[in-house]
């Protein structure tokens, strides 16, 4: 990054979540000013490199920009993708950022595209009173849409990125009602959009694995033929009523065939407590540490700060990662807790405009707004945190590298008019340009197509 020579507003305080004061509380600062010193991508390294390979490195500057809302704006400099500390070369093509704050991009770690009604008509919603009769809706919902998932996916998906998303975990349903038109919708948006948007996408069983016949065999299907990344599940016993079947199938099926597990887990209490414990075990007995998801986990607020100790603690050793999407001020994941024991976790926006629910937009400066919201915070260092979940929490869940603008990391970033970050987590300005890779992909909340 170089000066430039402008100076617009100043900076505020940085990150962390309520009673968590150390929990990456230099991120933010750091990112701005700091570069690792075995990172570093010049333009003359990747230009040698790049040369080697016969082609020649290419390299943008973003100039006149103010990463995480800094006093002083700088340059960024992008040599084939990633950030470098590097100066420009001449010719360079050139980015004016009009002295916007420059912010990570969002990765939302949880969202089921395949159901969206994005795009479409208004759609009536009926009483339901549980997942099953939520499931019956999903079904007459999937028959009753002229359009495929397809077309529906990615125009949702392609919102996310005008909106900032780099990254998704996508749940796409599985069950006899769909067959794999749902993850095969997705993947085909996901390929329409490999340039602005990285995709895991997860078969998710929201019909029930042993409930529901035949399910099982798709989920096998799916993964043997190598279009999703992940095996889902849905409450093992809440819903499946089947713990240790649900939870050998679908930790089978990973293990099989070197894929991941993202499930569902909306069961509270000591149902939901016996699933997380069969699900450490499992981990740790396939030797799938760093490959497991819990999403939801509605069953931890209401630990005891002990209880919760000592299952965050089994979190981290196998490093299960956790994802919510801050329903409620009761059912948010205690975040700072977890974090405490190393436990990766992300926010996400869960279902959007579908069955379950007339809300939901796929913003995820939105989400961390709300993540804000529902914990009642107040403090600069708090409404920071919240963006960072929706950030670097969910490239931790994804496996991303962090966008944290230091050199080498990768080059994905909004551009917003304000005056700091808390300011943008509660304001939500428009994101003038949103970049990936070091390309623009959308402008003025509009995606490039």
């Amino acid at each position: 990054m170089r000066p430039s020579p402008s100076t617009p507003a100043a900076l505020s305080r940085r990150t962390m979540l309520a009673g968590a004061a150390a929990l990456a509380g230099a991120t933010a600062t750091a990112a701005a000013t700091a570069a690792p010193a075995q990172a570093a991508v010049t333009p003359a390294a990747a230009a040698d490199t790049s040369a080697r390979a016969g082609r020649r490195a290419k390299t943008v500057v973003f100039r006149n920009v103010r990463p995480f809302g800094a006093a002083k704006p700088t340059d960024l400099v992008v040599v084939d993708g990633r950030i470098s500390d590097g100066p420009a070369p001449h010719g360079a093509k050139v980015v004016d950022g009009g002295g916007r704050i420059a912010l990570p991009s969002l990765v939302d770690a949880h969202i089921h595209p395949d159901k969206t009604t994005w795009g479409g008509s208004w759609v009536s919603r009926r009483p339901a009173s549980g997942i099953a009769d939520y499931v019956a809706q999903d079904v007459e919902l999937f028959r009753s849409q002229r359009r495929p998932v397809a077309e529906r996916a990615y125009g949702l998906m392609s919102h996310a990125v005008a909106r900032g998303t780099r990254g998704m975990r996508a749940h796409a349903d599985v069950a006899p009602a769909y067959g794999l038109a749902g993850v095969e919708g997705v993947a085909e948006a996901r390929e329409r959009l490999r340039h602005a948007l990285d995709v895991q996408i997860v078969a998710f069983p929201q019909h029930g694995v042993i409930r529901t016949p035949g399910t099982a065999a798709l989920l096998e299907k799916a993964a043997r033929e190598g279009v999703i990344d992940m095996i889902g599940g849905i409450d093992p016993i809440g819903f499946d009523q089947a713990l240790d079947e649900q939870l050998d199938l679908v930790f089978g099926i990973a293990d099989r065939h070197g894929v991941g597990v993202d499930i569902h887990l909306h069961d509270r209490g000591e149902k939901g407590m016996l699933a997380m414990r069969g699900i450490v075990e499992r981990t740790r007995a396939l030797s799938l540490a760093g490959k497991v998801t819990v999403s939801h986990v509605f069953c931890l607020p209401g630990l005891t700060d002990r209880e919760l100790g000592s299952i965050a603690a089994d979190l981290g050793e196998q490093d299960i990662a956790l994802t919510t999407v801050a329903p409620s001020d009761s059912l948010v994941l205690p975040i700072a807790r977890l974090r405490e024991h190393g436990v990766r976790v992300g926010l996400g926006s869960d279902g959007v405009r579908d069955s379950w629910s007339p809300f939901g937009d796929a913003d995820m400066m939105h989400r961390a707004h709300i993540l804000g919201w529902v914990t009642d915070v107040r403090l600069d260092d708090e409404l920071n945190e919240c963006y960072r979940v929706a950030t670097h929490g969910g490239a931790d869940v994804m496996g991303l590298a962090h966008a944290d603008f230091r050199p080498g990391a990768p080059a994905d970033f909004v551009l917003v008019r304000g005056e700091c970050l808390p300011q943008v987590v509660v304001d939500m300005p428009r994101r003038d340009m949103v970049v990936h890779g070091g390309v623009v992909v959308a402008r003025d909340g509009e995606f490039l197509a």
